[in-house]
């Protein structure tokens, strides 16, 4: 796959006059919106396979389930938006198929959309849990705004959840169903929460958080099935340890990247679509963005997909210039975030690949970070706690690769501006 856009680039450009966007999440508005605002006069498509206009999606496990964040809330985009930037709607359908050497795409509808520049904003979807009992009613996932309305129709203050996945959903959740009083029960096969994302200092806080908000937390827990009711409703989850009687189940244990429409069209994916640096696929007509996009990062040096609402954000912006041929490389240090009760954790670039983890301050003080460093001292990621400063500085580091003193990075009086060697 080529690294430079170079003629082709122009060329795409000056015959870019239809510009059709499959996936009405924060990555299409926002190719949609620089598009538009930086003077694109063509036509505009955009399919999306939910009846609704493109929404945000982290509140769907944070204020939405809990009531404070009404629908309303939630969209991107009024309906005047895409009337006054004339951009066409098809949504509640869903692509079928690219008809590559065409140049088009065809709808479950039966509707054929032709394009001179393609983007796939296409998600992610739920890994889905491989048990018998999987299928019973009261057995829940949390990808999308139907998801979590069926959910919020089943929460009863005083009955008992049971969350299998100890990641960012599961745990946001069970923050939620907490505050609405819900009994919760949080099953983790690995022996600590987030444990793919966070270091331990990190996961033991926010299991001590959970723990005395009356979470139940139960590590290295393996579960078996899932045990019906007389009606084919959930009634309980069995596990190695035993079984635990519940309402209902949801099921938070991770998203693979919805590759299926590139994979049926030829191109190349390897857990998403495989783009260059400036988001195109393999073939140069068709772009990807967002959760279903695997690129290649100019900082880290490897393959990556991520899942956050700022890579979104930002590989539409990339993608749309792009588009309309100002070459512009994705290379942005990349960020997450998640509220969990009244505590915000931020994590700024990935970790993969360090030496040693420098804990900076106390986590019995509510605020606190974890610095992970090569062993040159190098600065490849953060996970902050409540700590602001820290995050704000370590955007700018970690982007110029800044090597870090760890007997200063363990000093809070010292900022972490100025722990740098």
């Amino acid at each position: 796959m080529s690294g430079a856009l170079g003629s082709s680039a122009l060329s795409l450009s000056l015959m870019t006059k239809r510009v059709v966007v499959v996936g009405a999440g924060q990555a299409a508005i926002q190719c949609i919106e620089t598009l538009r605002k930086k003077g694109f006069v063509g036509s505009i498509d955009l399919v999306g396979e939910e009846p609704h206009l493109p929404y945000q999606r982290p509140p769907l496990s944070k204020k939405y389930l809990t009531g404070e964040l009404g629908p309303d809330r939630l969209t991107l985009r009024q309906p005047l938006y895409f009337d006054e930037q004339n951009i066409r709607r098809h949504l509640g359908r869903r692509a079928l198929l690219i008809d590559r050497s065409r140049s088009r795409i065809t709808l479950d509808n039966g509707t054929s959309l032709d394009y001179d520049a393609l983007v796939l904003a296409t998600g992610s979807i739920p890994r889905r849990l491989a048990l018998p009992g999987s299928d019973l009613t009261g057995v829940h996932y949390l990808k999308d705004i139907a998801d979590a309305d069926r959910l919020r129709s089943e929460i009863r203050p005083g009955r008992r959840a049971v969350i299998i996945g100890g990641g960012y959903i599961g745990l946001e959740t069970a923050s939620a169903l907490r505050h609405l009083g819900m009994e919760v029960t949080v099953l983790e096969t690995a022996d600590r929460v987030m444990n793919r994302v966070v270091a331990e200092p990190v996961s033991r806080y926010f299991e001590a958080e959970h723990a005395g908000h009356g979470v139940q937390l139960s590590l290295r827990c393996s579960v078996t099935s899932l045990i019906r009711d007389m009606s084919a409703r959930i009634a309980s989850v069995e596990t190695a340890a035993g079984r635990i009687e519940t309402s209902l189940v949801i099921v938070g244990i991770g998203v693979v990247a919805n590759d299926r429409l590139a994979r049926t069209s030829g191109l190349a994916c390897d857990n998403g679509v495989l783009v260059d640096e400036y988001c195109r696929s393999s073939d140069p007509k068709i772009f990807a963005i967002g959760d279903c996009s695997n690129f290649p990062s100019l900082r880290y040096g490897c393959r990556v997909r991520l899942e956050s609402v700022d890579n979104a954000f930002e590989q539409g912006t990339v993608t749309a210039l792009n588009i309309l041929g100002q070459q512009h490389a994705y290379d942005r240090v990349p960020w997450f975030w998640s509220d969990q009760y009244h505590h915000k954790l931020l994590i700024i670039g990935l970790s993969q690949g360090h030496d040693q983890v420098v804990l900076r301050g106390n986590p019995k003080d509510n605020s606190f970070s974890c610095c992970y460093l090569k062993s040159d001292g190098e600065l490849l990621a953060v996970d902050t706690v409540n700590q602001t400063k820290d995050q704000m500085a370590a955007r700018k580091l970690i982007a110029a690769r800044a090597k870090l003193d760890a007997q200063k990075v363990t000093d809070i009086s010292i900022a972490l501006k100025d722990c740098t060697l």
